[in-house]
């Protein structure tokens, strides 16, 4: 079993689209959704939800107002002022230091864990899916992340699948490093600008840094033609290789608007170079 990730420097740069064009084009496989800061791989694939747990993650104090004597001295305690006077405490300013349970007198305060999101097991028209929402303004989406990678990972050795398709998250982040654990090959989405170059620069010194195999694809190609051959010089200067060009086209927004992937959709010049994308990262 082979574990691909499909990252970017930045968000927008069809990462996604291309994760969902694999998944149509693989045969035995598991997808995951590992952008979980804005998970979107769902809007093409569809799933059905068969499974739906609980993410949990960081804690909270909570005050027992049958116990409290109200002595204030965990109000003055909490340098992050989230216990108003009326003994309540604000959840978003709590940080879960712990401090104002340890101080309480009559051990009134208690820590317990946040739900911070969801993870789900699903069924695509491609196979299953495992993705996740996380909370607004939730922290540890890298755990989270690392949650998703672990149960695809399980889902795939029970089903005996050959493939992990792994839509990572933007960026160069924590839950990009989660994203990377572990993996087989990382292919690096870019486009053709120097910001563009930088950013996929940024990335691929993160995969070089863990010593993952990192191979590159140049998305609209065509709209700066001198910049993608920059870009294509740096592959061959560096030894990164490059697994190939995607045409700038119109239909591939069309496709997305009639939430289809690229594969399917209608016969366009885009559709046979994703294909010969994934034959050559198969090579």
């Amino acid at each position: 079993m082979k574990q691909i990730v499909i990252i970017s420097g930045k968000g927008g740069t069809g990462k996604t689209v291309l994760t969902a064009s694999f998944a149509a084009l693989a045969k035995n496989k598991v997808m995951a959704d590992c952008d979980v800061d804005a998970a979107d791989l769902h809007l093409l694939l569809a799933p059905d939800i068969k499974e739906r747990q609980e993410f949990k993650s960081g804690m909270s104090a909570v005050i027992d107002k049958k116990i409290c004597e109200r002595c204030g001295k965990c109000i003055v305690a909490c340098r992050f002022n989230a216990i108003s006077e009326d003994f309540k405490v604000n959840s978003v300013a709590c940080e879960g230091c712990a401090f104002c349970s340890h101080i309480c007198p009559v051990a009134a305060i208690k820590m317990q864990q946040n739900v911070s999101g969801e993870w789900f097991v699903s069924q695509t028209r491609f196979g299953p899916m495992v993705h996740a929402k996380l909370g607004i303004a939730e922290e540890n989406s890298g755990k989270l992340v690392s949650l998703v990678r672990k149960k695809a990972k399980e889902l795939a050795e029970s089903r005996n699948c050959d493939w992990v398709i792994i839509d990572g998250a933007p960026g160069i982040g924590c839950p990009v490093i989660a994203s990377l654990s572990g993996i087989d090959c990382a292919v690096v989405v870019t486009e053709p600008t120097l910001s563009g170059l930088h950013d996929a620069l940024r990335i691929i010194e993160v995969t070089k840094h863990f010593k993952l195999p990192v191979k590159l694809v140049i998305n609209k190609h065509d709209l700066n033609p001198e910049m993608s051959k920059e870009i294509e010089e740096h592959c061959l200067k560096n030894n990164i290789p490059l697994l190939g060009k995607i045409s700038f086209d119109k239909s591939v927004v069309e496709a997305m608007v009639e939430a289809k992937t690229i594969p399917e959709y209608k016969d366009i010049k885009v559709k046979q170079e994703v294909i010969k994308i994934w034959e050559a990262l198969q090579g």
